[in-house]
């Protein structure tokens, strides 16, 4: 069955968790003891009824504050489709969490307060949602009770977001008025909104296209563990663990392995101790090469005519996640799929105005602040930029200190 993964991503108080519980308690996709564990906890709406956000507030400090902290992931299925849902913080201070669960989505629901319309958070979401390259964006302009189902305010919020999404790389936006806590247009269409002729969000989800099939075709497979048993039935036994994480790769295509540039021919192809004549993007795999050439967990093998770019020096956009700011004087760890290098932040190049989109110089990056910046490696990196292939041009930065994860990164081309 088709897997479709998106997040929900708003302000505070948007409605972000009520939608999702709205959407699991109307799908009849709640557990017995999940129902009795909300209702013990006697968190009520205003009206009386069970208040469902309760159903992803999965921590004590979410639960006694209504708010959320940390992505909440959610599974639930129907006859057409199966869904893993990530519902975002709203909290300016816990946008950073945003971006874990943005990074692995197919499609973002941004919700919008009827009574509010398009806010700062609203814009720095849309923001993330095309710095991470998701291809759809469905806005849901939530609470529409609250405003008597008014068509013109829905109209005009969506003509606010439009005037925003000119300016931000989102290839394709739908826009449904909803509201979570009544359950209009959540699983049904709902009666109090009958200028609305679309699909409701449920329908929505089952029916959206998504083009999982990646834009890069070039070969690209991290190398993320060396087999070699050394035993005596398996005493010659050299293969290359990892997963394909852009095209394809066949028995007897000439490969080379980066960064050191070493050249070889695939000899065979395992999975789950079955040979293969082609692994394709996607598969998780053992590959082997007619020669033992040097290859450590980290690096890269890629076709011979289509290599990816290989530098000490380049540049990437990044969110910065730390309450620490970022530091020039500082040496971070950058992580690549298996590899791992030791780099200096050279210069931030700028740091961008969500408010208004607009770049400026900056000395140094806080928390949840998004820029560019150029970086020097100690050891040279194969990578592609990440709007060609994901996978290849995302990293993480970690700083030395403590171990911490301090930024995500989206590279964007090397430094001459």
């Amino acid at each position: 069955m088709d897997l479709l993964k998106f997040i929900t991503a708003g302000s505070v108080d948007d409605g972000k968790s009520t939608l999702i519980g709205r959407l699991l308690y109307d799908t009849n996709s709640v557990l017995d003891d999940q129902l009795e564990a909300i209702q013990r906890a006697n968190r009520k709406n205003n009206d009386g009824t069970l208040d469902l956000a309760i159903l992803t507030d999965g921590l004590k400090a979410e639960r006694e504050q209504g708010i959320t902290i940390d992505v909440a992931y959610k599974y639930f299925q129907t006859e057409k489709r199966k869904f893993i849902i990530a519902d975002a913080p709203g909290h300016i201070q816990y946008t950073r969490n945003m971006v874990t669960g943005a990074s692995n989505s197919d499609l973002a629901i941004i919700l919008i307060d009827a009574r509010k319309g398009v806010v700062e958070q609203t814009r720095r979401h849309s923001f993330i949602v095309s710095l991470l390259g998701i291809p759809n964006v469905l806005v849901c302009v939530n609470k529409m009770d609250m405003v008597d189902y008014d068509q013109a305010v829905f109209d005009k919020i969506k003509t606010d977001y439009e005037r925003l999404a000119q300016s931000l790389r989102i290839k394709q936006i739908d826009y449904i008025p909803v509201s979570a806590l009544k359950g209009d247009n959540i699983v049904t269409t709902s009666i109090n909104i009958p200028w609305y002729q679309g699909r409701p969000l449920l329908d929505f989800l089952e029916t959206v296209q998504i083009d999982h099939a990646s834009d890069n075709k070039q070969a690209r497979f991290p190398v993320q563990w060396v087999i070699r048993p050394q035993t005596q039935a398996l005493h010659d036994y050299r293969g290359y663990a990892g997963r394909v994480v852009g095209g394809t790769f066949e028995v007897g295509d000439r490969v080379v392995a980066l960064p050191s540039g070493f050249s070889s021919i695939v000899s065979r192809i395992e999975l789950a101790n079955n040979d293969l004549n082609t692994a394709p993007e996607g598969a998780s795999v053992v590959i082997h090469l007619a020669d033992d050439i040097d290859i450590s967990r980290g690096d890269m093998l890629v076709k011979q005519d289509e290599q990816p770019a290989v530098s000490q020096r380049f540049e990437a956009e990044i969110c910065w996640m730390d309450t620490r700011p970022l530091d020039l004087n500082q040496f971070y760890l950058l992580q690549q799929h298996g590899k791992t290098a030791k780099v200096k932040i050279q210069d931030v190049i700028y740091r961008v105005n969500v408010e208004t989109l607009q770049q400026s110089a900056a000395a140094e990056l806080d928390l949840n602040d998004i820029g560019k910046i150029q970086f020097k490696s100690a050891d040279p990196l194969a990578f592609d930029s990440y709007v060609s292939n994901k996978a290849n041009g995302g990293a993480i930065l970690i700083d030395l200190r403590n171990n911490l994860t301090v930024a995500a990164l989206m590279i964007t081309e090397p430094v001459d």
